[in-house]
């Protein structure tokens, strides 16, 4: 059964261009724009900008 409600599962993608991505979820009714979070990318090992990208 799907879930209900305002949160969607959103895909973070680094902006290094690693490939590396994080998985998280977002109240799309009180965050209408996109995400941007500083997070740690393992490949490049260092704290990088992350950015909401699209889900395939």
């Amino acid at each position: 059964m799907a879930k209900k409600g305002p949160r969607v599962t959103i895909k973070l993608e680094s902006s290094a261009g690693t490939g590396h991505c994080y998985f998280s979820s977002k109240n799309t009714r009180n965050t209408t724009d996109k995400l941007k979070i500083m997070k740690y990318d393992p490949v490049v090992r260092k704290h990088v900008e992350y950015v909401e990208g699209k889900m395939k």
